[in-house]
């Protein structure tokens, strides 16, 4: 609607118009070009074929109280900017080109090539896309990140072939530590894997894959969490050094099974606190040395146990040690220096090991009634995994004596039944 500054025949006398055409430079069957006008603005008004009653609407105007976006003072720009400061800027000042596309909801941004604040004042070069919201960048067939030169934007969309390059050189620095851990017996790396991803994925972005790529390096940190997960195989790979810092617990776990290499300087594995612990639960342990194997306790005892028989052996002499006897036998002399050699009756380990001090598992047992009730003052017999029997009463708490132990094992308890003189377990 637009008000005219005299009155026409047809419409109503001092009153607005009805609706006008508005003249625009594209338009068609929904498409076109559209930039609504706002109350107030001031529009040029032509006629159609000179008719008062036929007018169009072929521009809106600046004038004194609403000057125009572009003065002197910023020339060089072209700006579309709308009522809601919806903006669209192209800067044309040479050396200074950008373009700065904006929202003012949750400040959304695009700035491409030489970027300024609102003072004009340089900010950086590139582009940048920022959102006080989220961002989102999907790619159904795939996607590359790549910090390589492209002089002139010239070369193909998907051009990559500095990052696999690195790929494959990775690739082959897997497969020479991967013969490497066959020929020490070893567990070598499925290093087929990673050039099954590289191939069939990667280059060319064949499949729905991502690839970063960059030339001086790639940081990833997090204020908070990071994970990284992969279905099927998760593949690192250093050409120098691989580095880990864990500030309090690094945990490492294979459902199947867990191989270390170390080609050329040895293996260290130091605790500066607490315990060592290395276990093989369900199966053999193996120890070898093309050298010499140390076994040292600086402030402490060598605790050697063994369920069924412990074998020290060297150049055909040996130890035999298992329940019967302590055997010993060499092809040359024995050779025995001591202040005092003596002779007592039998005893068993874990007998012993109630006297020792600093062993490992002490633990205390009460006994229970089937009632729930404490089994008071009652004698027991308790035998040791060894065969080692100790004899005794339960104290007023039906506790029985501290039991000590280098290993775990298992032990049973049984009380001499006073009805008959049998025992009872």
């Amino acid at each position: 609607m637009i008000r005219l500054p005299f009155d026409l025949d047809t419409w109503s006398p001092g009153g607005t118009s009805r609706p006008v055409r508005l003249a625009k430079p594209y338009s068609g069957d929904n498409y076109g070009h559209h930039f609504p006008l706002i109350d107030g603005a001031e529009v040029a008004v032509i006629h159609t074929d000179g008719d008062p009653d036929r007018p169009v609407i072929i521009g809106a105007m600046h004038d004194s109280l609403h000057p125009d976006l572009v003065n002197n003072l910023n020339h060089t720009r072209n700006l579309i900017r709308t009522a809601a400061q919806n903006e669209m800027r192209m800067e044309d000042r040479e050396g200074h080109e950008h373009i700065h596309l904006t929202t003012p909801f949750q400040t959304s941004e695009l700035n491409l090539g030489h970027m300024v604040d609102g003072d004009r004042k340089e900010r950086g070069q590139g582009a940048e896309l920022r959102t006080d919201e989220h961002v989102a960048v999907r790619g159904a067939k795939g996607v590359l990140v790549s910090a390589e030169a492209q002089p002139g934007a010239t070369g193909q969309q998907l051009d990559m072939e500095p990052g696999i390059a690195l790929f494959e050189q990775a690739l082959q620095q897997m497969q020479a530590l991967a013969d490497a851990a066959e020929a020490a017996q070893a567990v070598a790396a499925d290093y087929t894997q990673q050039k099954a991803l590289l191939e069939d994925t990667l280059k060319d972005l064949k499949k729905a894959g991502i690839l970063v790529s960059a030339p001086a390096g790639v940081g990833i940190v997090s204020g908070g969490h990071l994970q990284l997960s992969a279905e099927q195989n998760l593949i690192a790979t250093a050409g120098g050094n691989a580095d880990v810092g864990v500030m309090k617990r690094l945990t490492v776990a294979a459902g199947d099974l867990l191989s270390f290499l170390a080609q050329k300087s040895g293996i260290k594995i130091f605790a500066a606190k607490g315990k060592v612990e290395i276990q093989a639960q369900g199966d053999e342990m193996a120890l070898a040395a093309l050298k010499d194997i140390t076994i040292s306790s600086t402030d402490g005892r060598l605790v050697l146990t063994a369920a069924k028989e412990v074998w020290i052996g060297a150049g055909g002499s040996y130890i035999r040690i298992n329940a019967e006897r302590i055997e010993n036998g060499t092809p040359g002399d024995i050779l025995e220096k001591c202040a005092y050699w003596g002779k007592q009756g039998p005893q068993t380990q874990s007998l012993a090991a109630n006297g020792w001090e600093g062993t490992p598992f002490n633990e205390h047992f009460r006994v229970q009634l089937p009632n729930g009730e404490a089994a008071k003052n009652r004698a027991y017999i308790l035998t040791r995994a060894d065969g080692g029997e100790i004899h005794g009463v339960t104290d007023a708490e039906g506790l029985i004596g501290l039991q000590q132990g280098v290993s775990v094992e298992g032990l049973r308890i049984r009380f001499p039944d006073s009805s008959n003189g049998g025992i009872a377990s």
